[in-house]
Formats: structure tokens, C-alpha cells, sequence
């Protein structure tokens, strides 16, 4: 009887959208599942060991300014509420340290990287600069300020000398590989191989104004995405100069009734993930601190430093993938894994184990019904799929994840887990059948998005512009 599945997932897996049978009873198995897969996590991560090992990790990062905002950045995305009630205080406390050490730097020392940038006054720049930052990156600083054509700008400096103190934290990481990893199992060579390469690509804000205002083409005149453009003529390696854009944080959004928050959690979905089933493009940094939701309701996405462009091939790659996972195909997920080389050693992995290690990492998006996500639920999955105190899946993680797939693999948890902060509900499988299987949109924003689609000329293959270099030697997944 099992033998004969594939054949009606098969079918469910056409352009006409037909539902899966049975579905429903299966989304409520899910997410009982789901839960579960979380508390076990928690309960892990609640040892004191675990605690005793963060401490030791703040201690070693307290000086690696810019990388340890990134790690910072992505444990406060991923790792909300992991840890049970008792013990969160004094991990967040450590967390704060970590997210939380951008150096405090007075105006007139960045007014001066300015004006060493530009070889010349504040004044004969910008007509008007306030001196108080709107905001921070991880390597620097944002200010507002007006052009002397009355231009409103944001202004992102890098702190002076950040980019010796990250280079050089850079290549000390490898010494603290063994001190990371017993606090955060998840930091694998693969992933500072990442952090390595992503944050050394950070530093150049020429080449990230350059990739910000392509982007910033590609998305003109979308009903709810912009991209606010950047002026490359006026940036320098230190200093990128961007177009104003007035909105409202993710702190101020978390707060806003159910039903905006659903929309824009759809919105980010859609920017982060959709982004790279359409255009072969996608940016690798989901992160709170990079979108703002303006008064006209569409959601401005910032900072660029970190952009993959990847070949249609891959993209084809992990979308049959997917599909395989979603029509429960295990025997053929297992073989495309095989063919591509993730798994070098098929005999010790049976199909049943590809296909719930696949799950385990994306099944919030191949439940067919309504589904909220919530940061117990974002981080239950993220740490289940790659922290190796975890019994589960231990073969598979053994297994080697191409280069080229990692920073998409990122880029869809940390898209999660932004999603669990913002407890946003909806039914994310149907969403995603538009650029797994070429379905019709069933929502308004999709309907929406599909008509800017239609009504913009096909855009010319991107071939100049920086892009993120995908390294040759395979990384463990």
C-alpha cells in the first residue's frame, strides 16, 4: 500500500493545486510534533552546563565587537524563549552582551571617518547632518541627513577601525571553535566559515550600496516591498549613502493587533524566502533591526551587506527537494540528496531518516492550514536540525551541505525565527506553492505581488555587481 503513494503525491504535486487528502489530520499530528521537538529542546538547553559554557563564550567574545554582534544578532532571531522561565534571565543577560556591544563612539569621531572618507567638510556634503544616530548596525553607526539638492539621506558609518578589530577577530575565530561550540552546538566550522566570509563582505559598504540599489530596481513599484535605493556615487568604503525611509521598528510592529502583524509576517516570508524561487536572488540577513513598516503600509528592507545570488540550478535543486519532502517521497528525497552529494554514505541513512530530517527543519511550511509561529517553535526547529546534543538525525547531520546551499538554509531560519517573534499566523505551505509548484495566490498580498509580476519587463540577467563568493570545499551541515 506504502508503494503506492508517490504516485497520488505525484499528483497532488501538479500546477492545479489539488489538496493533499488527508492533510488536515496530518497538520494537527505536526504540530503536535512540532511542540514536542521544542520542549525536548528547551529541557536540554535549560542544563547548567549549557549556562556555565555561555559564560565562557561572553568572556572570549567581549572584544570581538563586530563579531559578536552577529552572533548576537542571531541567537536574540533564533533563541528567544528557548530557555525555560527559570534560567532566562541569566541567559539573556549574557545574550545582551553579545548583542548588545557595539562600541559607544561620540559623533565627532565618526563625523571625522566621514569627512577622511570624503576628503572634505561635513558641510560640503550634506546640507544638513543630525548629529544623534536613528540607528545601529553591527559595524556602525546610521544618522539622518539632507543633501544640498533637499535629498533626505540616511547616513551608515562604520566605527573607526572596526574593520582591523573584525579582520583580525576573524581570523582568531578558529581558536575559539571548541569554546563556541560548547555553548552553541549550532556555530559549526561551516557556519563561522559563513560568519567569516559574510562579515568580511560587511566591511565594504561601495559594493553593498552597489547590490542595494539593484535590488532597489528590481523591487520598483512593488505594492508592498521597498527597497530603499542608495546613491553609490556618494558612498564611500565607510560611509553608504541611502534614500530616508520613515517608518516604524519591529518593536513598535510586535505590538500592532494580530492581523497587521499576520500581514507583514506574509510580507517578510515573501521578501526573504519567495525572493529566491523568483529570482534566483534573496538577502541572507533576516534580521528585526533591517525593515521598517512605513505609513503607507509597505515594508522597506535594509542593509545588503550580506546578498547571495545563486545559480538556477541550485534554486531548482532545493525547491524538488522541498516538494519531495512535502509529498512524503522519502525513497525520492533520499536519492536527490545522494546524487548531489550531501549524503556520502547512503547505507547509514535510511529513506524515513532524510525525509524527518528535512521535516523536522521546514515543516512549519508544508503544513497546509493556518499555523502560528511562535519563538518556541522557530528555535525548537532550528537547534533540533543542527545541535548535535540531539539524538535525532545524528547520521544526517554527519553529512556534507554544498556551499551553495548553507546560506539559503540560514537565510530560512533566521526568516523563521523573525516570524516567531512576530507570532505571526498563516498558512504558510499555500504561500510557498506559488514558487514550489507555480500554484495561483490565495491571499490578497499574493494576488498583489503576482500582478507586479506580470505587469514588469522581464529583467535582464544580473552579471556585474557584487555578490557573495560561494566557496568550493562542501561544509557540514
Amino acid at each position: 500500500m506504502a508503494k503506492e503513494l508517490p504516485t497520488s503525491r505525484l499528483a497532488r504535486g501538479t500546477k492545479l493545486g489539488i489538496a493533499v487528502a488527508g492533510n488536515a489530520l496530518r497538520a494537527q499530528k505536526t504540530r503536535r510534533s512540532m511542540r514536542g521537538r521544542s520542549e525536548a529542546v528547551r529541557a536540554r538547553m535549560a542544563e547548567e552546563s549549557m549556562i556555565r559554557a555561555t559564560e565562557q563564550m561572553v568572556m572570549v567574545l567581549g572584544t570581538m565587537k563586530g563579531v559578536a554582534m552577529k552572533l548576537g544578532q542571531m541567537l536574540s532571531v533564533l533563541d528567544l524563549d528557548l530557555v525555560p522561565p527559570e534560567h532566562r534571565e541569566r541567559f539573556q543577560r549574557r545574550l545582551a552582551v553579545l548583542r548588545d556591544s557595539a562600541p559607544t563612539v561620540s559623533f565627532e569621531v565618526m563625523r571625522a571617518v566621514i569627512e577622511e572618507d570624503f576628503g572634505q567638510p561635513l558641510e560640503a556634503v550634506f546640507a544638513a547632518f543630525d548629529p544623534e544616530p536613528v540607528a545601529a548596525a553591527s559595524i556602525g553607526q546610521v544618522y539622518k541627513a539632507t543633501l544640498h539638492d533637499g535629498r533626505e539621506v540616511a547616513v551608515k558609518v562604520q566605527y573607526p577601525g572596526i574593520d582591523v578589530a573584525v579582520r583580525a577577530d576573524l581570523k582568531n575565530l578558529a581558536m575559539f571553535r571548541r569554546i563556541l561550540q560548547s555553548a552553541m552546538p549550532w556555530v559549526t566550522p561551516a557556519v563561522l566559515d559563513e560568519l567569516r566570509l559574510n562579515l568580511e563582505s560587511e566591511l565594504d559598504y561601495v559594493a553593498e550600496a552597489t547590490t542595494q540599489k539593484q535590488i532597489s530596481e528590481l523591487f520598483a513599484g512593488h505594492p508592498f516591498i521597498v527597497v530603499p535605493t542608495t546613491y553609490p556615487e556618494l558612498s564611500t568604503t565607510r560611509v553608504l549613502v541611502s534614500e530616508y525611509f520613515p517608518g516604524r521598528g519591529f518593536d513598535e510592529i510586535r505590538e500592532l493587533p494580530a492581523a497587521e502583524r499576520n500581514r507583514i509576517g506574509e510580507i517578510i516570508y515573501r521578501f526573504y524566502v519567495g525572493s529566491l524561487f523568483t529570482f534566483n536572488e534573496f538577502c541572507g540577513d533576516p534580521h528585526p533591526g533591517n525593515l521598517l513598516l512605513g505609513p503607507d503600509g509597505r515594508v522597506a528592507f535594509l542593509d545588503f551587506g550580506l546578498f547571495n545570488r545563486m545559480d538556477a540550478e541550485h534554486v531548482h535543486f532545493e525547491a524538488i527537494c522541498i516538494r519531495a519532502a512535502a509529498e512524503e517521497r522519502a525513497e525520492d528525497l533520499r536519492d536527490l540528496m545522494v546524487e548531489r552529494g550531501i549524503i556520502d554514505s547512503p547505507e547509514e541513512i535510511t529513506p524515513e531518516e532524510c525525509l524527518e530530517y528535512v521535516l523536522a527543519a521546514c515543516e512549519w511550511a508544508l503544513v497546509d492550514e493556518d499555523l502560528t509561529i511562535t519563538p518556541e517553535l522557530a528555535s525548537g526547529a532550528f537547534v533540533l536540525a543542527v545541535d548535535p546534543r540531539a539524538g535525532e538525525f545524528t547520521g544526517m547531520k554527519q553529512q556534507n551541505l554544498p556551499p551553495e546551499h548553507l546560506f539559503s538554509r540560514r537565510a530560512d531560519f533566521l526568516t523563521f525565527g523573525m516570524l516567531g517573534q512576530l507570532e505571526a499566523t498563516g498558512n504558510w505551505h499555500r504561500i510557498a506553492r506559488e514558487w514550489l509548484y507555480g500554484d495561483e495566490p490565495v491571499t490578497e498580498l499574493g494576488r498583489a505581488h503576482h500582478d507586479w509580476l506580470a505587469s514588469r519587463p522581464a529583467p535582464a540577467p544580473t552579471t556585474g555587481g557584487p555578490t557573495k563568493k560561494t566557496r568550493k570545499r562542501a561544509a557540514k551541515a
